[in-house]
């Protein structure tokens, strides 16, 4: 086992406990730090789009999550335990209830990286982006670690000799064997459905640690072979190197779909069935016995989709929006989420199909890798090897930072089937007084709800008025220390942007490359897709893999987030979409309707028709 790879016994425990402090209204708000004081939403939106709710925050995301984060920095040689401060969290915050991630710590990394530096770190999370204050060397000077850089070095030696990833691969069979052995959850306790719920935090510590390792290396793969890139005056081709590379996880769902899709889309009798209960005309319910009766009747394709739609949901009952909060439903908990991204689908042509612009991706990959091979020709040994392992690294990590983040996704749905009956059992109690309300409690205050839930009820009903308001703010980006009070953010309901006119340009990040025109549709809620049709713009606020099947019917995705390695790029490269991340005010100053051009090499959306 590789130095810096985590096995089952193996993560170093970090003793710190995380401490959230209550400095505004929000009882989860983090107080920030001295020695480490950028934090930025750049990742952390897609991980965390929603106001954070307070158990997510202290079972997951908070709390082991800040834990694991710290493990993978002290695995990979990037700081010592010594230097996190024992009395707050540094890698993980939350203001006003939406989380951050710390920049300053990322931006170390690429100080004592060989090889990096933090200037390449921001144009991965940041791009162009105004408003991003530049690193300042001489203001940091400790941050220069030779020790650490030394470490890291053999850690940067072991990611570039990395072909495989087999540890993920135990991983996944540890949690199939999990899910499997799934306790009867309506026959335990109450409070055995919260110790079953705490038993996965260790667990997902170590798998968070684990994402951010894998993530490291894709990073560094795609950073490296990058700069070589631009060394040679072919930039471009970076994108096309990391494309089409199959076996990605958070694209799975769309090929699964659009199966699904062309069985509905050729039989007469089932698109119209599935057609309604997707877009909500016929209760969820009621689908399954829809399909049900129609295969009694002797229709083999309604009893085929039933079927694959049931293996669909077995697969893949833990992604959905917002999937990393343990609040949100997913497609497991409330089917018609993932029944109304199909419905678009249908009407898509055959041309659309993912495995096409796959393999499209494959040749263009292929061709993109012959020529910077032929344009090395004349290098030195060094730089040629340097290449071809950072493709290999950028190539293997790309995958499973996927597949990390499906791992952990699993074990946060796990750790919901379980409160989430517990929510069941007190709603009919009225302890509760619908489902969500559970999710307002911290962690440390289930024991105590277990044992008088009424105590809970106004305590509840006040911090749910609170969280809704969260949701009506807008987070700035970027903070440098404690951010202002919440309530002095913009206002959502309130943010009137003009849209913009013939000829305007937005920039963002270069995602995948490729040029395409089409018709905006402006998406804020995968599950409710409406209106998007074969050939749209794809414009939307964030992606998780919840959006995926939506990428299938449009020319092109813009998002407002994101950084070179998200999900939006990963999957876009996948599918073959020209893609731009990291466009601020997309979704409101594109107007549906508005006719743009998206090139996804140069990272621009330019406006043809408003």
């Amino acid at each position: 086992m590789r130095r810096w790879t985590l096995g089952r016994e193996s993560v170093p425990h970090v003793t710190t406990t995380v401490t959230f402090m209550s400095l505004t209204p929000w009882l989860i708000d983090s107080l920030a730090s001295d020695r480490y004081p950028v934090y930025s939403r750049a990742n952390a939106g897609e991980v965390a789009p929603h106001p954070v709710s307070p158990l997510s925050a202290t079972m997951v995301l908070g709390g082991p999550g800040e834990l694991g984060y710290r493990d993978a920095y002290i695995a990979a040689g990037t700081f010592r335990p010594d230097e996190f401060e024992a009395d707050r969290a540094n890698c993980v915050a939350f203001f006003g209830g939406y989380m951050y991630l710390n920049m300053s710590l990322t931006r170390i990394y690429g100080v004592r990286m060989p090889g990096m530096t933090p200037e390449m770190v921001d144009a991965q999370y940041f791009g162009d982006m105004p408003g991003i204050t530049p690193y300042d060397a001489e203001a940091r000077p400790t941050d220069d670690d030779p020790e650490a850089s030394a470490k890291l070095g053999g850690y940067l030696a072991e990611l570039f000799a990395t072909v495989d990833l087999p540890d993920l691969r135990a991983d996944q069979a540890q949690i199939a064997r999990l899910v499997d052995t799934r306790p009867h959850l309506e026959g335990l306790g109450d409070q055995e459905l919260v110790d079953h719920a705490r038993s996965f935090i260790p667990l997902f510590r170590r798998l968070f640690c684990r994402h951010i390792l894998v993530s490291a290396g894709t990073g560094v793969g795609l950073g490296t072979a990058s700069a070589i890139c631009a060394a040679v005056g072919r930039p471009e081709l970076s994108m096309a190197l990391f494309s089409g590379l199959g076996d990605v996880d958070s694209a799975a769902p769309s090929w699964a779909l659009w199966d699904l899709s062309r069985l509905a889309a050729g039989h007469a009798s089932l698109r119209p069935v599935v057609i309604a209960h997707g877009t909500g005309r016929e209760p969820i319910d009621e689908f399954a016995p829809a399909l049900s009766e129609l295969g009694h009747g002797g229709d083999e394709a309604a009893a085929m989709f039933l079927a694959r739609w049931q293996q669909f949901l077995r697969r893949f009952a833990s992604r959905g929006p917002n999937e990393w909060d343990l609040r949100a439903d997913t497609w497991g908990t409330k089917p018609r989420l993932v029944l109304a991204a199909l419905v678009p689908m249908i009407n898509a042509p055959d041309t659309d199909s993912p495995q096409m612009r796959t393999d499209r991706r494959v040749a263009e990959r292929s061709a993109a890798l012959s020529t910077m091979r032929h344009l090395l020709e004349g290098a030195d040994d060094m730089t040629r090897g340097t290449f071809e392992a950072a493709v290999r690294c950028g190539q293997v990590y790309a995958a499973g930072r996927e597949r990390t983040k499906t791992h952990c996704i699993a074990v946060v749905h796990e750790m919901r089937l379980a409160l989430d009956e517990l929510a069941r059992r007190h709603v009919e109690t009225n302890a509760l007084d619908h489902r969500d309300q559970l999710f307002l409690l911290t962690e440390r205050e289930l024991d105590d709800f277990v044992r008088v839930p009424g105590d809970f009820t106004d305590v509840l009903r006040r911090r749910e008025v609170t969280y809704r308001e969260l949701f009506d703010v807008e987070p700035p980006f970027v903070t440098h220390g404690m951010p202002a009070h919440w309530t002095t953010w913009p206002r959502r309901s309130v943010i009137d942007a003009e849209p913009l006119a013939a000829g305007a340009v937005l920039t963002g990040i270069a995602g995948c490359p490729g040029v395409a025109r089409g018709r905006v549709r402006v998406i804020t809620d995968p599950g409710d897709p409406r209106g998007l049709e074969p050939g749209d713009v794809l414009v939307a606020p964030l992606t998780d893999p919840a959006w995926t099947p939506l990428f299938v019917t449009a020319s092109a995705v813009v998002v407002d987030v994101g950084a070179q390695i998200t999900h939006a790029v990963i999957v876009s490269r996948e599918l073959g979409l020209p893609c731009v991340v990291s466009v601020t005010g997309a979704t409101t100053t594109l107007r549906d309707g508005a006719v743009v051009e998206v090139d996804g090499g140069a990272g621009t959306v330019t406006v043809i028709e408003p």
